[in-house]
């Protein structure tokens, strides 16, 4: 397989058992990653396992993917690494955003609430513009985004994030639907609860999540990065050609049971 994907957030949890996935299958890993201290060090690790699992078919850059100038700076890098050819998927799964209450002590400023939306909803789409503009996608092509049930149900800390998502799901929608003519799908995939290090700066209370999910979940545990990664790599494939303009639930039956 020649076929190359890029994935927005592609070190740790979801993107980072994404990217060992799609090497497995023969992908080649296109991957952006912003981390720093011992975050770098798990990155590393995991681009290590990425380069062995491609065959050296891996290109990891560690800056901020959201970044309108790290679009452009990094656009003709991407065309030259494909030779021109279509990306077979993006993948937003970048985790980084304000985690707080709107009211309290440390209420949400505009600032960090205009970050975090457009961090983990819009960025999406000025990747998707840019690619399609530059003939980096098309028919075949998949544009995927991760999202949550903060989507729809009001948690401890999550409000900035929760409206990111709303963003994304959004966005995803209208791209599906304006770019379906083109053979180019948008969808979410709502994973479930998932003891992740992003989990952890949600809320200081995310083991009682962790243990309150693993008791509603019809299945008993929680959901994996390497469920989320299975699930994206099914959607990969021709069969998946009709599914566009969707949220796709890969958390066990966890949103048809109570809230956390």
């Amino acid at each position: 397989m020649s076929e190359w994907v890029l994935l927005l957030g592609g070190s740790t949890g979801h993107g980072g058992a994404t990217a060992k996935r799609l090497a497995k299958d023969g992908y080649g890993i296109i991957a952006f990653h912003f981390d720093r201290g011992d975050a770098k060090k798990i990155a590393e690790e995991t681009i290590s396992e990425v380069n062995e699992l491609s065959n050296g078919r891996c290109h990891y850059f560690n800056t901020n993917a959201a970044a309108e100038e790290t679009i452009n700076e990094f656009l003709p890098k991407i065309k030259e690494i494909t030779n021109g050819a279509k990306l077979k998927l993006l993948l937003h799964s970048i985790a980084f955003g304000t985690t707080t209450n709107f009211f309290g002590n440390k209420p949400v400023t505009q600032r960090q609430m205009d970050m975090t939306v457009h961090v983990m909803g819009n960025s999406i789409l000025y990747w998707t513009q840019k690619l399609f503009s530059e003939k980096l996608l098309g028919k075949g092509s998949r544009v995927i985004g991760l999202t949550s049930e903060g989507n729809y149900l009001a948690m401890e800390g999550y409000g900035p994030v929760s409206v990111a998502k709303v963003a994304m799901e959004a966005v995803l929608r209208q791209i599906g639907w304006e770019l379906g003519e083109h053979g180019i799908t948008a969808n979410a995939i709502q994973a479930g609860v998932t003891p992740t290090r992003a989990l952890t700066k949600i809320t200081d209370r995310w083991e009682d999540w962790v243990e309150s999910t693993k008791s509603r979940n019809p299945m008993r545990r929680t959901t994996t990065p390497e469920d989320i990664a299975g699930t994206i790599s099914m959607l990969l494939r021709p069969e998946a050609d009709f599914i566009n303009c969707s949220i796709i639930y890969c958390d066990g039956g966890e949103h048809r049971s109570g809230a956390i």
